[in-house]
């Protein structure tokens, strides 16, 4: 089917092997738009993702704070061998909120992903439609050949993952540093 508009276009254009000017400005613009939307589109799905995470924070310091309330106020009722019983469900606890907060993670990473790269494909689409504008002001007739106007999927560098990286880590050494506390301070109330 490519290749038959191909041949098309080309018999239009003279059989010459190129596109028309007209064409290949549409053509950019149309690929220019297509991922300016892509790009809202992801920035859309991280904010969404981003109020996700920051829901279950909150629902989880909240879960926090009744444990640590009702360890408080019980414990002078409860001794040091009952310890196990707040740590096991902090442990818990803990592991289903990584397991949620790493999932979620996983979709901002991967949306950013995305986003990444339709923004430098639209910076690549642009900087051909400009250069196409320019040199189609010069020459006057010429048809654009199908090499020039074609735009491939651009991918950030390996670089760029570093950057997920750092934030996967961040969540979680912050996750264990409460997940400590937490354990310790139960140990505190119940046995001191």
């Amino acid at each position: 089917m490519a290749e038959y508009e191909r041949h098309q276009l080309q018999q239009q254009s003279g059989g010459g092997g190129g596109i028309p000017k007209e064409r290949a400005v549409q053509a950019i613009n149309t690929i220019i738009q297509l991922h300016f939307e892509k790009t809202l589109e992801k920035k859309r799905s991280i904010d969404l993702q981003k109020k996700e995470l920051h829901k279950l924070f909150i629902l989880f310091f909240i879960f926090l704070a009744l444990v640590f309330s009702a360890q408080s106020s019980a414990s002078s009722r409860l001794q040091c061998r009952h310890c196990w019983v707040p740590i096991i469900l902090l442990s818990l606890a803990h592991l289903i909120f990584y397991v949620s907060v790493a999932q979620t993670l996983r979709c901002i990473n991967g949306f950013k992903y995305q986003r990444r790269c339709h923004k430098l494909t639209l910076g690549l689409a642009t900087e051909k439609l400009r250069e196409m504008k320019v040199r189609l002001s010069d020459e006057f007739d010429a048809p654009i050949s199908d090499e020039e106007f074609e735009i491939h999927y651009q991918e950030p560098p390996e670089a760029y993952f570093a950057k997920f990286k750092r934030n996967w880590a961040c969540h979680f050494a912050f996750l264990i540093l409460i997940y400590c506390f937490m354990v310790s301070s139960s140990v505190v109330l119940l046995c001191f």
